[in-house]
């Protein structure tokens, strides 16, 4: 679903801040546009007017109505997505971890419609870090399944999935033929596993987090790091998420949270 589009704005529909004792102009277009944001002109997800067309309706210059939206970003009302324009920031999805966290369920269950993308899938040798969370020796083999998770063609997920390429023979294969985590670890032989362990931090985004996530660098991310493991408590995934905090908030359940 592609975000919805405000009303443009006419060059001559200008409208003049009344200036107001002890408040300046670009915190009054500020609370104007708050006031808006949420409301039927700019629901959740919606393109905001360009600063051109903004400085038109307030007649104001362009450097002030850049003050007001700066304001909003930081207040997490508004994101701007660089080359694309300024947006309404979408509903926060709580993400809540549990021992059977499936990402479609996820969305599912807020009545968004789950996909994804597939930006890499590749053997690579295991690192230190990977080796020691999946149990192999490092520079052993791993598959790599690197996705962009969607709700509603919005980006709300980026995760690198690591799987012990010779304890899961065929696991690649699986992959190519379905992207889903729970269908290829069922086609290599894994019917069921669950969560062991997930760790939370918070960073500043790269800019190609930024790209794919499309969401402005002054908001920070969520990274994930979780294990999971067969019912014999065997690792089969390491996994490395990334959520960007305009849309994302990630919830642990009592009793389900990380060992």
């Amino acid at each position: 679903m592609k975000p919805a589009r405000a009303r443009s704005v006419a060059p001559n529909d200008t409208a003049a801040v009344p200036r107001q004792a002890g408040l300046t102009l670009w915190r009054q277009i500020a609370e104007t546009l708050r006031a808006e944001i949420g409301g039927p002109g700019f629901p959740p997800g919606a393109r905001l007017p360009t600063e051109a067309e903004l400085s038109a309706r307030f007649a104001v210059n362009r450097h002030t109505v850049r003050r007001a939206l700066e304001e909003l970003s930081r207040g997490g009302l508004i994101r701007v997505e660089q080359g694309r324009g300024t947006f309404v920031a979408e509903d926060v999805l709580d993400y809540t971890i549990g021992p059977r966290t499936r990402f479609t369920e996820w969305i599912h269950r807020h009545n968004k419609e789950p996909s994804g993308r597939v930006l890499q899938r590749r053997e690579i040798a295991a690192d230190t870090t990977i080796a020691a969370a999946l149990g192999i020796r490092a520079g052993g083999r791993v598959v790599l399944l690197e996705r962009l998770g969607l709700a509603d063609d919005t980006p709300v997920s980026l995760t690198r999935h690591y799987f012990p390429a010779v304890r899961l023979r065929g696991i690649f294969n699986a992959l190519s033929v379905t992207p889903r985590i729970t269908e290829a670890l069922k086609a290599a032989g894994v019917d069921d596993y669950v969560r062991q362990v997930t760790k939370v931090t918070a960073r500043a985004p790269t800019s190609t987090e930024c790209e794919l996530l499309r969401m402005a660098r002054n908001r920070p991310v969520l990274i994930t790091e979780s294990i999971n493991v067969d019912r014999a408590g065997t690792v089969v995934e390491f996994s490395i998420g990334c959520y960007p905090t305009p849309r994302v908030q990630i919830v642990f359940e009592p009793g389900e949270g990380p060992v």
